[in-house]
């Protein structure tokens, strides 16, 4: 190990990714056949293709439930069109302090905004495709200082992953190929439009002196940790994760993958990189639907659990055809005398025959007579089963339904299994690709100056994302029906005994219910202008006590200055103490 240079390590985990990604890749050939056949990409040089490739798919129940799954899954938790995130603090009651809550707020429609200038809402429908049909999606976030951040999606079969001990995804590597011209614009120009072959092959700089531009180069991309880390160190080299670039073996513009040429290390001693930099964060988000043991890549999804069913649909779809056109055009048998005559099969045509010894015209060679009702039954069932797979009803429920008509006893008595059902993927999901997105763009706005001076409440304190989409909310309407229950009981029984509402926190309860109703932040008033107001309110009712204390003692006073005291009476007797 301590013979080989540093690209050859680089090239040698390369290898050793590939081979352990080799197993999958006639699993996701499959997969991209019968559902996305343009989707995968599983060689270098399958680029601008434009080969007919669905050719296996005749029923598009498949791609057509993949579809609606992506479409829900973008809808239903990353919506462009509403909030599906807010950011707050761990600790609920700082979280509820006036400044400490307009700084989220300030943050959190700023990060909305970034998200929607840049193109992360055209690339994730893209992710969520790839999640539901191979169960494995990656993509990459880049720091762009015109729009912050910039995604980028690699198709299934371009890329390999590697995960830590705790099996989160650390290490991405991707071959590929990119032209002279790309490797040109994107490695060897400053800002000035001045070239620098410093860093390319011999083989580019004499494809680029030769004015072969659109030759095809294999690039390796690869992101790992960086054995040289040093969290003290600011610099780039010295940073948690190491990032390169480099021509594979050594600028070759062959498409054959480095594992089949083991007598790689001769290719790579130059140890010239493109590009090579460090990353505080992993940059790579690889979602995964669901991952069996120590597994690295998705072990199960929508599109593997009904591989089976699309497949057969396909079968049945075709003998249904067959037996159709040979109802329409049978199999026939007919005379000797008939071989030579011109025969017409069309309708109201005529064919002349001389009837002779008994022989008859044409006729269907055998009984053609398909069960065609119970044929399109069995298919019916398995599209059935294909869109149940793919949550086909969950997703149209929720977006057909008004959001505001959906309540928590339909979500509960109709929904909760389908709910469950997909919880584990939505919680995985926050963990794989949300969260560190949103960690990435925080702290991309914060290098650029896009975030606000937090409050001093905050300053060393970490902050906490919630997600209010309308998955998480419709998860969250299912224990609102407890809390429904709950306060209609109270009710019932304090109008029995009103002593019963000294047991119900108001002030919790409407924080709770607004909290699972996803309501925006600034429709509940703080804990601390609540007790102001209850104070004032207070201090008003006892400056009004004061005031008509006040005015009753000055009538009194006025009642006794004007009362007879001359003649014997009550008050005579009262002031003289006789009484």
């Amino acid at each position: 190990m301590q013979n080989l240079s540093r690209k050859q390590r680089f090239e040698q985990k390369r290898m050793a990714m590939e081979n352990e990604r080799s197993s999958f890749i006639s699993h996701w050939r499959d997969l991209n056949d019968y559902y996305m056949p343009r989707r995968g990409r599983f060689t270098t040089s399958d680029v601008n293709k434009g080969d007919k490739r669905n050719q296996k798919i005749i029923d598009s129940t498949g791609t057509f439930a993949m579809r609606t799954l992506r479409s829900g899954m973008m809808s239903g938790v990353t919506s462009p069109a509403r909030p599906w995130f807010r950011l707050t603090t761990p600790d609920p009651g700082n979280a509820e302090s006036g400044p400490v809550k307009d700084w989220l707020y300030v943050v959190t429609k700023r990060m909305e905004t970034v998200f929607a200038r840049s193109n992360l809402y055209n690339a994730l429908p893209i992710v969520y495709g790839d999640l539901g049909i191979f169960g494995t999606a990656a993509m990459a976030v880049e720091e762009d200082f015109d729009t912050v951040i910039h995604c980028s999606v690699f198709p299934i079969g371009s890329y390999c992953i590697a995960t830590d001990d705790k099996g989160k995804v650390n290490t991405f590597c991707r071959t590929y190929m990119m032209t002279v011209r790309q490797i040109i614009d994107k490695f060897c120009k400053d800002s000035d439009g001045k070239i620098n072959l410093e860093n390319v092959s011999d083989n580019v700089k004499r494809l680029w002196e030769a004015n072969m531009v659109n030759e095809w180069i294999e690039v390796v991309y690869m992101i790992c940790p960086n054995d040289d880390y040093n969290p003290g160190s600011y610099r780039s080299q010295n940073k948690k994760f190491i990032s390169v670039y480099y021509e594979s073996g050594g600028g070759s513009s062959s498409s054959n993958n480095s594992q089949h040429n083991p007598n790689f290390s001769a290719g790579v001693a130059n140890e010239k990189y493109l590009r090579q930099g460090g990353m505080d964060r992993f940059r790579i988000l690889a979602p995964r639907w669901e991952v069996s043991g120590e597994d690295i890549y998705g072990t199960d999804c929508p599109g593997m659990l009904c591989l089976g069913d699309v497949k057969a649909l396909q079968t049945a779809e075709k003998r249904t055809a067959q037996a159709i056109e040979k109802m329409v055009m049978p199999p026939l048998v007919g005379p000797g005398s008939l071989r030579n005559v011109s025969i017409s099969l069309l309708p109201g045509d005529i064919t002349y025959q001389d009837a002779r010894d008994g022989q008859q015209g044409l006729r269907p060679i055998h009984e053609v007579n398909p069960r065609i009702v119970e044929l399109e039954q069995m298919k019916e069932n398995m599209r059935q089963r294909i869109r149940k797979g793919c949550f086909e009803d969950l997703f149209l429920m929720l977006s057909t339904s008004d959001r505001r008509e959906i309540t928590a006893r339909e979500i509960e008595e109709r929904h909760e299994e389908k709910l469950w059902a997909i919880g584990p993927v939505l919680e995985r999901l926050n963990t794989d690709m949300l969260d560190p997105l949103i960690d990435i763009t925080f702290a991309d706005m914060l290098k650029q100056g896009l975030i606000p001076d937090p409050p001093e409440e905050l300053v060393g304190t970490s902050l906490k994302v919630e997600y209010v989409s309308v998955m998480s909310q419709a998860q969250k309407l299912i224990g609102l029906s407890s809390v429904e229950r709950f306060t209609q009981y109270a009710a019932q029984v304090a109008a029995v005994n009103p002593n019963a509402l000294d047991k119900v926190d108001v002030d919790q309860l409407i924080d709770v219910y607004g909290d699972l109703t996803g309501v925006p932040p600034g429709i509940i008033v703080t804990d601390e202008k609540v007790q102001e107001k209850r104070d004032a309110r207070q201090q008003a009712a006892q400056q009004a006590e004061q005031m008509a204390a006040l005015q009753q003692g000055a009538q009194t006073a006025k009642d006794l200055s004007q009362a007879q005291t001359e003649s014997p009476s009550v008050l005579s007797n009262l002031l003289k103490g006789q009484v």
